[in-house]
């Protein structure tokens, strides 16, 4: 039962993400502009919204992206993590087919698919793609992971907020998806796969890269802690441990 609310818990967020993100990508269009902010906006509140009201029963991932940096770094089990990203991705199905559903033929476009701009080559979308995923995954474990996180009860505007920028910088490049389930949804019910492997490849590698390098360079001290205020200079080990210098 707590695999099970646990995975709820994700399928609702993303729910949410995808119908609220990828909406706001229809609703865009036909201004004839590329709303560009308002995108950003809805990806970023949603995703605050979101982690704040359910992160303290699942983590508030609602990306499969996220949910593999915390399975590499030991802090997810495999069986949780597969039913996070069973429910993470039948969830954005969901949210693409009933978004296909309520909006005209004529609006649906790719239903909110992410897409590289022209000019650009695959490749440079594909790294844009993984450095946006690593700095969302970097402030997810510094704010959500790291119990010495100085938001860590605020974790969720964080996150939200690092959606909003990344989105705003690289929305009209690649889509700034950051997450493999915002991808496929759109992609899977409009069936468009142009380049669709930038938007795992690049998402799962820097979200690895962004949660093995925060779990390694502050989670995980490679040399014991020690006692005695810093500015009195002293260096003392605990009991049992190996003294410092």
């Amino acid at each position: 039962m707590d695999v099970l609310r646990r995975a709820v818990a994700e399928f609702v967020g993303t729910f949410a993400l995808i119908f609220v993100g990828a909406g706001a990508v229809l609703v865009a269009a036909p201004s004839g502009s590329a709303g560009t902010v308002e995108i950003a906006l809805a990806h970023g509140f949603v995703i605050a919204v979101m982690v704040s009201a359910v992160g303290h029963i699942s983590g508030g991932h609602f990306n499969p992206a996220v949910t593999l940096g915390f399975l590499v770094t030991g802090r997810l089990s495999p069986v949780l993590a597969g039913a996070y990203w069973v429910a993470q991705f039948a969830s954005a199905a969901a949210a693409a087919a009933l978004l296909k559903w309520a909006f005209p033929s004529d609006l649906q476009g790719t239903l909110g698919s992410p897409a590289v701009a022209p000019g650009f080559e695959p490749e440079a979308a594909l790294i844009i793609e993984a450095i946006l995923t690593f700095f969302l995954v970097w402030v997810v474990f510094a704010t959500a992971a790291d119990p010495r996180g100085t938001f860590k009860s605020i974790a969720g505007v964080a996150i939200g907020l690092v959606i909003a920028f990344d989105a705003l910088m690289a929305g009209p490049i690649t889509g700034a998806a950051m997450n493999p389930a915002r991808a496929f949804g759109p992609e899977l019910l409009s069936n468009t796969w142009d380049d669709f492997w930038i938007w795992y490849i690049g998402p799962f590698a820097g979200g690895v890269l962004g949660a093995i390098a925060y779990e390694w360079l502050y989670l995980r001290p490679l040399r014991p802690p020690v006692v005695g205020p810093p500015e009195t200079g002293v260096v003392e080990p605990r009991p049992g441990d190996t003294a410092l210098s």
